[in-house]
This record gives structure tokens, C-alpha cells and sequence, in this order.
């Protein structure tokens, strides 16, 4: 999936965007050009999760742990630091 700018791959790619917007089950969508296909198709409220982040999404389910969201999650980083600034500034 994703690769439906290279004609020979987009029906394939439209044809399981669709398949997966009629499953009764959790899906997650991940990568930029799949995340557009999906949303372009008018499929994307039909899935459970849809990120443009495609390694890093994979990662995440895989069970890595995410710099980013490792940061935040800490309590005595410069990131969550700054989060915690932003919420109480609205």
C-alpha cells in the first residue's frame, strides 16, 4: 500500500484501503502517501487510526520506544517541561 502514484501498484493499494474500511476490527493506517490514499478514497473515518509517521508507527506497536514520546513521558525533561508550560498558558 502507498504507492499509488506508480500506476501498476494503485489499484491494489485502493483495493485494500477499501477491504480494510469494511473490516469489524482495529485498523491502523501508517506513512504519509497511505494516510493521503485513505483520506482522498473518503475512507479515513472508517479507520481506527491513521498516522503519517510510517516507521515510527511501527516501531510504536513493535514495542520500541519512541524518543520523542520518551521525552515527554519524562517528568524531568525539557520537553515535558514545556508541554506542562503550554497547558496551563490556555
Amino acid at each position: 500500500m502507498g504507492i499509488a502514484e506508480i500506476p501498476q501498484f494503485a489499484e491494489g493499494t485502493r483495493a485494500m484501503a477499501k477491504l480494510m474500511a469494511g473490516l469489524k476490527a482495529t485498523t491502523i493506517i501508517g506513512g504519509g502517501s497511505t494516510a493521503e490514499i485513505v483520506t482522498n478514497l473518503g475512507l479515513a473515518d472508517k479507520m481506527s487510526f491513521i498516522s503519517t509517521g510510517g516507521g515510527a508507527s511501527l516501531r510504536f506497536l513493535g514495542g520500541q520506544t519512541l524518543p520523542g514520546v520518551a521525552a515527554l513521558l519524562d517528568k524531568d525533561s525539557l520537553a515535558s517541561a514545556r508541554l506542562k508550560e503550554f497547558a496551563s498558558s490556555g
